[in-house]
């Protein structure tokens, strides 16, 4: 599971996921705040899944911990690693996108996104905070990692990011397009930082399975505490479709994250 490819360079990966992330974001802001059809669209998708009362307090318990503490608790961890390694300006890089990611969204949802009155309400919820302190908090550390060890970040990181995401819709906090929107900035502000403090590129295969089984274990254990369709077998396609591309998107942005890291 541990296959090297061939040593490159990580800023040419680096650039095209910033661009490529811009892109997504400006797709989203365009179709699912600033369109009928996709407005509709999104607030159905939020509306397909329910949790009863154990799991909505058992999911609002997971979310307590999503904060500022959080984020300042794993800025900590990734300098004194980046310290350990004897690479400072990795842990300043980790900073940066913990930072400048946060901030984003902050920015973006309170002052410059606007969600036009179509009937369903104007207030903007795009993107989403607590899905970005998590991602945020794993680009970072993916950043930091040494290559052995981020197919386990990877695992533990796509496990975290999508119950953090795919928790804030069963709640009725944020919409899938908030979540989506969340992950495509901390994935623009880790791939920004990447190509800045760029380095040797040596991907290890396995991490994007590890991305993988992590996200989906996320979703079984939303499963497991008592996430079910909300118009039950009549609409579990629907929120099976709904929680399912959560899901994977989440997995597509840990393996970009490690993917555009540099190794050394």
């Amino acid at each position: 599971m541990s296959i090297v490819a061939t040593r490159r360079d990580t800023t040419a990966a680096a650039v095209a996921t910033a661009l490529a992330s811009v892109g997504a974001l400006a797709l989203l802001v365009r179709f699912a705040l600033n369109s009928d059809r996709g407005q509709q669209w999104d607030d159905s998708a939020m509306r397909t899944v329910i949790a009863g009362r154990d799991a909505q307090l058992t999911l609002l318990s997971v979310l307590g911990y999503v904060s500022i503490g959080a984020i300042l608790a794993v800025a900590l961890a990734c300098a004194v690693v980046a310290l350990l390694r004897g690479q400072p300006r990795i842990g300043a890089a980790a900073a940066a996108v913990l930072v400048g990611a946060n901030l984003t969204t902050q920015i973006l949802k309170e002052s410059v996104l606007e969600r036009p009155d179509l009937g369903l309400g104007t207030l903007n919820s795009l993107p989403s905070g607590h899905t970005t302190v998590v991602a945020s908090a794993v680009g970072a550390a993916l950043l930091v990692a040494p290559g052995v060890l981020r197919p386990a970040v990877a695992l533990v990181g796509g496990f975290a990011t999508t119950l953090t995401g795919a928790s804030t819709v069963v709640a009725g906090w944020h919409r899938p397009a908030d979540v989506v929107a969340a992950l495509a900035i901390s994935l623009l502000w880790t791939a920004a930082v990447a190509a800045v403090v760029h380095g040797p590129r040596h991907p290890v295969r396995g991490t994007f399975v590890s991305a993988a089984v992590g996200c989906v274990s996320g979703l079984a254990f939303l499963v497991a505490v008592g996430v079910r369709p909300a118009y039950g077998w009549v609409g579990f396609t629907q929120a099976a479709l709904v929680l399912g591309a959560v899901t994977a998107v989440t997995a597509v942005f840990v393996a970009a994250a490690a993917a555009v890291s540099p190794s050394e």
